[in-house]
């Protein structure tokens, strides 16, 4: 078992298949490494190890990754009978009464679930801090932020406690983490991934579900195991056009395509020279391999972009906070919550109802303007992030500014939020390493509905400059 912790999700399932290792044996040997590691990282906060023991040695589904352990964000997606936090003092121990349909996707896909991850208190902030867990620590550097909301997830997945984890993404909170851990994370097309049957879409369809991976290719073959469309969905994804998404990433040798150059933040604020380079190295790659690279636009004005994704970010939180009051029978209280999130619930309550949907239709003007760009271009690059991995304490807000941490946020992810907006999949690449040994991640955004070609040239590019060899500082 001594290897076999660092392959990929595909990797340990055909091992299962074959017959070389149990299902039990690889969750085991999950269960083991979490006991051992997880004290140093903080990024399994329910552990599930019963549970997953007695599914590893019972009859398991015959889906594509059968037997391989995995890991539940804890938000959002829930799982019958299992803690669900989403990061706040308000869930008190509450359990989930029932799954959410792409729970179940992951139990027929063959996964077995050792535990749940942490998240910031419900998925605010682009680092995992919740007052009530604590801090999740890189990998690669204990000091430095994972990025959030799926940093428990990707902090796992990165030291090799699981090979696969689950995750969400509301305003780049599956690529964030993934630029910040070294790993792969795609934001898939708004309406690919079901949030039934509790849900129909979140935040106007800001929220996009899937996992975290370290390579291309499990991330094609669990899309392909969760992507199935449900009658009654109020978006709409289109299939793949030739195969399955795991064809598209077998596929590594994508036709010379039209690639867009973005390095400047569509709001204005600085880059850090890091992520410009790591945006800039991943082009040069890209026309060496035979495409066609020129400068380009993401196509948003960034003031007005900012300035209704926040109102429509803020209804939303207060949505989430009305549905924990639901949930446990009684109203919040200040002390139940983080101070910024109380100010940010307080916000959303604010806004009266025309001033929600006039947000939701500029966002919906800015997803037009984003997608005209794709008339004449298959793919724009840029990069995941505005700076490396920040320390940790970064996003904390004084007590007389409780949204400092918010705004703060925004310099940190300029790159990511506007591809929720327009429904668009995005996904970060684990392309570059700063001199002082931190990822930083590359975004290739494409066509809605065309995960397809950002999987086929991520596999090219993963193969071109590989990096399934990097292991961080901690690891299993």
């Amino acid at each position: 078992m001594t290897d076999i912790w660092w392959l990929d999700a595909t990797a340990q399932a055909e091992l299962v298949r074959t017959g070389e290792v149990s299902a039990k044996e690889l969750v085991d040997g999950a269960i083991e490494r979490i006991e051992r590691v997880n004290p140093q990282l903080n990024a399994v906060i329910h552990p599930l190890f019963d549970r997953a023991r007695d599914e590893a040695g019972g009859d398991l589904p015959e889906g594509p990754f059968r037997g391989v352990p995995f890991l539940l964000k804890d938000f959002a997606t829930e799982l019958a009978g299992t803690p669900f936090s989403e990061g706040t003092d308000l869930s008190g121990d509450y359990r989930s009464t029932a799954d959410q349909l792409l729970a179940r996707r992951f139990v027929e896909a063959g996964f077995v679930t050792c535990g749940k991850t942490n998240t910031p208190e419900f998925a605010i902030l682009p680092t995992t801090e919740p007052r009530r867990f604590g801090a999740t620590h890189n990998p690669w550097d204990r000091t430095r932020t994972t990025g959030g909301s799926s940093g428990g997830s990707a902090a796992a997945v990165a030291a090799g406690l699981v090979p696969v984890a689950h995750a969400n993404d509301g305003g780049g909170s599956i690529r964030i983490p993934a630029s910040c851990c070294g790993l792969v994370g795609l934001k898939p097309t708004r309406g690919r991934v079901s949030l039934a049957p509790r849900y129909g879409d979140v935040m106007s369809g800001l929220v996009a579900e899937h996992v975290i991976t370290r390579s291309v290719r499990d991330t094609a073959a669990v899309l392909d195991a969760v992507s199935a469309p449900v009658p009654g969905e109020p978006h709409y994804a289109p299939g793949p056009r030739h195969g399955t998404f795991a064809d598209a990433a077998a596929r590594s040798d994508p036709p010379p395509l039209r690639i867009g150059l973005v390095t400047a933040a569509p709001t204005g604020v600085e880059v850090h020279p890091e992520c410009v380079a790591a945006a800039t190295g991943a082009a040069a790659l890209c026309e060496s391999l035979g495409h066609h690279v020129e400068p380009a636009d993401m196509g948003v004005d960034g003031d007005l972009f900012t300035t209704h994704f926040i109102n429509v970010w803020a209804a939303g939180n207060a949505w989430i906070m009305g549905d924990w009051e639901e949930r446990i029978g009684r109203t919040a209280t200040e002390a139940d919550v983080e101070p910024l999130t109380w100010a940010l619930v307080g916000v959303g309550r604010a806004l009266d109802a025309g001033q929600l949907l006039k947000s939701v239709q500029e966002l919906q003007r800015v997803a037009r303007s984003m997608a005209a760009v794709f008339e004449h271009l298959d793919v724009l690059l840029t990069p995941t992030l505005g700076e490396p991995p920040v320390p940790l304490g970064t996003f904390d807000s004084p007590p007389e500014n409780p949204l400092h941490g918010l705004f703060r946020a925004a310099t940190f992810v300029p790159f990511t939020p506007p591809y929720n907006a327009s429904g668009q999949p995005a996904i970060s690449l684990p392309l570059h390493w700063s001199p002082d040994g931190l990822p930083i991640g590359v975004q290739l955004a494409g066509r809605f509905g065309d995960e397809e070609t950002l999987l086929s040239l991520s596999a090219q590019l993963e193969a071109a400059r590989p990096w399934a060899d990097r292991r961080p500082e901690v690891h299993a």
